[in-house]
């Protein structure tokens, strides 16, 4: 009988090999994060170098280039807490809706928090950043929790209900908005700074301030990798497989309404951070949402402080808002992921 010579599967060494590519990729995360972490405290309207930011460092650095370093540790450090908390909000709303253009403004945090601050601007006189993210935060909050209220009523698809929820709470409170800001022009002016998106002008209390409420929505997204892995793969098989899909989506939305609340009130309404960043992961890590939101945590900070570094350098001495400079570098992911979605229909 002639015997047949069986060659050593192909996939033999997948697992090291997939592990040392992970583990290749992630020091590469790292690395740009820190690099984009030094570009953010050394570029400017005036810029410093690498050995002015270690003088500072070290307190050696003559007090003028102290004072420039220093001015740029709180926008820096805003930039790591919404760049994160933007980029995992995406990647979470992504798999509870099984949507891949799924994104944080769909739970109409960005319209409720917006109506926070103009609710404070024009009846209670706030100003200031601090102040005004006291409202703004609260305002996305609720916005969030009454989507998800509303959409988690009746029976049916409870993600399409969710979206509708969103849109229509987001129309109601942007005509609010436009009602109040056109009817009050002082209105208008403060909130029309806050609405594109910007890191600058706030302080280390905005940051500390928002900072419990992104770290308790971080710590419930990474319990959740492996409930939203089972999720991908239907509510039946989820189901199958131990997995409970309505406390993976009810938890992936807090989270993500958590995250989304902080960023926001803090730093404004940064547009395609948590649209882009997700497609760009799951490119490179693959459907584990486990690593999607470790690489995203990673990859949100890197894309949002380079943003910001784009735009205080090209419009010298003055700076182009980030809001503005990511939706430049958003606009072609969105249209790169239809066409990719269109061309596996």
């Amino acid at each position: 009988m002639a015997t047949t010579t069986v060659a050593p599967a192909s996939g033999a060494g997948t697992p090291r090999t997939g592990a040392a590519r992970t583990a290749l990729l992630l020091l590469v995360a790292l690395a740009a994060l820190a690099l984009s972490l030094c570009a953010s405290v050394m570029f400017g309207s005036r810029s410093t170098s690498f050995g002015d930011v270690l003088d500072v460092l070290t307190g050696s650095a003559d007090p003028n280039v102290t004072a420039i370093v220093e001015s740029r540790y709180p926008r820096t450090a805003l930039g790591v807490l919404a760049g994160l908390s933007l980029a995992v909000a995406g990647t979470l709303m992504q798999g509870v809706s099984r949507n891949p253009l799924a994104e944080p403004g769909l739970l109409g945090i960005n319209a409720g928090a917006s109506a926070g601050i103009v609710t404070a601007t024009a009846w209670f006189g706030a100003s200031g950043s601090t102040a005004t993210m006291w409202w703004a935060l609260p305002g996305a909050l609720l916005a969030g929790v009454l989507v998800h209220v509303v959409g988690s009523a009746g029976s049916g698809n409870g993600v399409v209900r969710l979206v509708l929820a969103g849109a229509v709470l987001s129309a109601v409170l942007t005509a609010y908005i436009q009602a109040v800001t056109l009817s009050k022009p002082k209105v208008f002016d403060s909130y029309r700074y806050w609405v594109v998106g910007a890191l600058g002008g706030r302080d280390f209390d905005v940051f500390w301030s928002v900072l419990p409420f992104a770290a308790t929505g971080l710590l419930l997204a990474l319990a959740l990798g492996p409930g939203l892995n089972a999720l991908a793969l239907g509510d039946a098989t989820a189901v199958s497989l131990g997995s409970r899909p309505a406390r993976t989506r009810t938890g992936g939305l807090i989270a993500a309404t958590l995250l989304s609340a902080a960023a926001t009130a803090a730093v404004g309404p940064v547009a395609f951070v948590g649209l882009a960043v997700p497609h760009v992961v799951r490119a490179l890590v693959g459907v584990d949402f486990r690593a999607q939101l470790v690489f995203s945590a990673l990859a949100g900070p890197t894309l949002l402080l380079l943003a910001d570094v784009v735009g205080r350098v090209v419009m010298r001495p003055t700076e182009l808002m980030v809001g503005v400079v990511t939706a430049f570098i958003g606009a072609p992911a969105l249209l790169v992921a239809v066409r990719r979605m269109r061309g596996t229909a």
